[in-house]
């Protein structure tokens, strides 16, 4: 049973490589940070599992835990390169009349 999800596991890595060596650089930025964000079902999943389960090792537990922790550093790095690339694509804020930094190029002007 362990060699056949090995296997399993080298086949989808495989998989894995071949499917995203194919996509073109300007895709990979905003499917990359859909997929992290996809990622909060494994936070959902280490939490419930958690909190429900009762006859964890403390192995388990441990893992569980590292298992969350890089579920959070993945959901919430896959939000903020998604609301950076979609800051690319705005455009620039002129500025307003009547700020501070107007009125100190006034006076240097005078």
């Amino acid at each position: 049973m362990l060699l056949a999800n090995l296997a399993i596991l080298v086949l989808a890595g495989f998989v894995g490589f071949a499917v995203i060596s194919k996509v073109p650089n300007t895709l990979h930025t905003p499917l990359m940070s859909g997929t992290n964000a996809i990622h909060g079902i494994v936070l959902l999943g280490g939490i419930l599992v958690l909190g429900l389960s009762h006859d964890l090792t403390p192995f388990d537990k441990l893992l569980l835990v590292v298992a969350i922790a890089f579920g959070t550093i993945n959901v919430v790095g896959g939000f903020l390169v998604t609301d950076r690339m979609l800051g690319m694509f705005k455009g620039k804020q002129p500025a307003r009349a009547g700020t501070r930094g107007d009125q100190e190029q006034g006076d240097e002007q005078r």
